[in-house]
């Protein structure tokens, strides 16, 4: 399993982000994927999950209404669509997988939110 997130970077609050993840080493179109976040010092929260057709997702309360998540499975790729973004989503961006009880995670995605 191999997991690559990008799209990260500096951007004003009030700004927008577009991360993906892609995936393989796996049956992408046959799992639900998620986004998570961590900045130091506090553990890891799942900021959104989507499931294998993209029919359904849920959202952290903290991102409901600025976040979406999607997910192309012909290419391999889940993304979070970052809007009105704000100085506490400052984080390091995570992928998830979660297969027979094993998560599995990418390297992370640095997003900055400041002027």
């Amino acid at each position: 399993v191999q997991l690559v997130e990008s799209g990260g970077g500096l951007v004003q609050p009030g700004g927008s982000l577009r991360l993906s993840c892609a995936a393989s080493g796996f049956t992408f179109s046959s799992f639900a994927m998620s986004w998570y976040r961590q900045v130091p010092g506090k553990e890891r929260e799942m900021v959104a999950g989507i499931n294998i057709d993209g029919g359904w997702a849920n959202y952290a309360d903290s991102v409901k209404g600025r976040f979406i998540i999607s997910r192309d499975n012909a290419k391999n790729t889940v993304y979070l669509q970052m809007n009105s973004l704000k100085p506490e989503d400052t984080a390091v961006y995570y992928c998830n997988l979660k297969r027979f009880q094993t998560n599995y995670w990418g390297q992370g995605t640095h997003v900055t939110v400041s002027s």
